[in-house]
């Protein structure tokens, strides 16, 4: 059996195309079989108040898509421009890699990897907006 397998921690809520479901009191493990369920952890969800820069508003429109509160035929293109004005300011390689997986994760409908491969440049957008402020 071939899927994702999400590993719950007790109390742990996820969404599951667009269901929140919550784990129960001890740890488990739940094998999505469906491809291309719409997942997301609630504990790595981004909420709006909390969408104040560049990068977090790109993983915010992403994770729209995936709670199913925004259609990805609209999205796709916006969130492209915002990908490639993204990869104007972080020219770095491993930026680069990130913003390059980001991209063929939309232009395959992969929402969540595109989610993940965006999350992962948060602590280089962090220090970067944290030198400045300095």
């Amino acid at each position: 059996m071939t899927g994702l397998v999400l590993k719950l921690s007790p109390k742990e809520r996820v969404l599951i195309n667009g269901a929140v479901i919550e784990n129960g009191d001890r740890r488990s493990r739940l094998s999505i079989v469906t491809p291309n369920a719409h997942i997301l952890r609630l504990r790595d969800a981004i909420h709006p108040e909390e969408a104040t820069t560049p990068v977090r508003r790109v993983c915010y429109a992403a994770q729209l898509v995936l709670t199913g509160d925004a259609d990805p035929a609209e999205v796709r293109l916006q969130l492209l421009r915002r990908i490639e004005e993204l990869s104007q300011i972080l020219t770095d390689p491993d930026s680069r890699h990130l913003l390059a997986a980001a991209t063929e994760a939309v232009i395959e409908d992969q929402y969540y990897q595109c989610l993940k491969s965006l999350r992962a440049l948060l602590p280089r957008e962090d220090r970067l907006l944290n030198r400045r402020l300095s």
